[in-house]
């Protein structure tokens, strides 16, 4: 592996966790407010949203690109 794939590949990890914890935070506290976690819809939505953002780092990534 190239150290230029190990570049993109730690910048969009670290991308898509934020991510994924931003949607869980914003899930979790919606979902608290309404007095019931739906677990389920809230692990795939997390999930969905880090796949999001792999797929979205493709186009490229300002951190790599500068």
């Amino acid at each position: 592996m190239t150290p230029a794939t190990q570049k993109w590949l730690k910048a969009a990890a670290i991308r898509a966790t934020k991510t994924m914890a931003q949607t869980a935070l914003a899930s979790l506290g919606t979902a608290t407010i309404l007095g019931d976690i739906p677990w389920p819809t809230l692990l795939s939505t997390t999930a969905l949203a880090g796949l999001l953002s792999l797929l979205t780092s493709l186009a490229g990534l300002p951190e790599i690109n500068g």
